[in-house]
């Protein structure tokens, strides 16, 4: 039947009938993309957070990335990306973080494969603070645990934290390491992915033994299985701890590099 001869009432239906078929179209294609999306969590202190300004370059949504708002749906991942952190602090602060350039070069390894992004850092917390039972452990845990309830696949964790620990570093490894045990334990992924990023700290403000963090966290690949260590060599800060712009842009790149080499050797 040609459109233009139909009757108002046939042409109805057939509005009617075409825009149901849409939307069972729709839906199979988001179910399809719950099923087959690989979510991230993204813990630690400021720096993953985010401090830095937020320039017209990361103001953009990332392609085919998702970010957890606060009623625990997916909406187009904005920055600033912590916004919705169950244990953040004000709004006004959080800015960018290495997570947008993370999902970025993550969407360019894995074109044909969504990404989802739970962030939920807190600035200026120490390690102990993200032990298990814990308010900012707890919080993580479970708001990972509402991203994959409809779907998709635990992609690994990214922690940036330790500037908080840099005065007192002789039981960081082994708390980070029982850290990772215990996501394994309580997210039933022995094998999770677990990228740790360096820190750049002044000893101006930190004295002479800041970067002996540094030496630890780079002992965890050697520690704890399916773990990797993002570098911040040659990045700037801004203040001496907070990475400025282009500095969260290539830590974050450097995130998805290395987690990129991990799971790749885990598969």
């Amino acid at each position: 039947i040609q459109p233009w001869k139909m009757e108002s009432s046939e042409m109805l239906k057939a509005c009617v009938l075409f825009g149901m078929m849409l939307a069972v179209a729709g839906n199979a294609l988001a179910e399809a993309e719950a099923e087959d999306r690989q979510v991230f969590l993204l813990i630690g202190q400021s720096n993953m957070a985010g401090r830095a300004p937020i320039e017209k370059e990361d103001e953009a949504p990332i392609e085919g990335c998702a970010l957890l708002n606060a009623s625990g749906e997916w909406e187009p991942a904005t920055n600033p990306l912590n916004r919705y952190s169950s244990v953040g602090k004000r709004l006004s602060v959080q800015k960018l973080g290495p997570g947008y350039g993370f999902a970025k070069r993550w969407r360019e390894l894995h074109s044909d494969t969504p990404m989802g992004l739970v962030v939920n850092a807190r600035g200026g917390t120490k390690i102990a603070e993200w032990a298990k039972g814990t308010k900012y452990y707890d919080e993580a845990v479970a708001r990972l645990k509402t991203a994959l309830a409809n779907g998709g696949q635990l992609g690994g964790v990214l922690w940036h934290q330790g500037e908080g620990d840099s005065r007192s570093t002789e039981t960081y490894l082994d708390s980070l390491s029982t850290l990772i045990t215990n996501l394994r334990t309580d997210l039933n992924a022995p094998d999770l992915p677990f990228v740790a990023g360096l820190l750049e700290l002044d000893d101006r403000d930190f004295g002479k033994s800041p970067r002996l963090i540094n030496d630890v966290i780079l002992m965890l690949p050697s520690v704890v299985p399916n773990t990797a260590v993002a570098s911040t060599e040659g990045l700037l800060t801004m203040d001496g701890t907070h990475f400025d712009a282009a500095g969260q842009r290539e830590l974050g790149k450097r995130y998805a590099e290395a987690l990129f080499k991990l799971t790749s050797r885990i598969d």
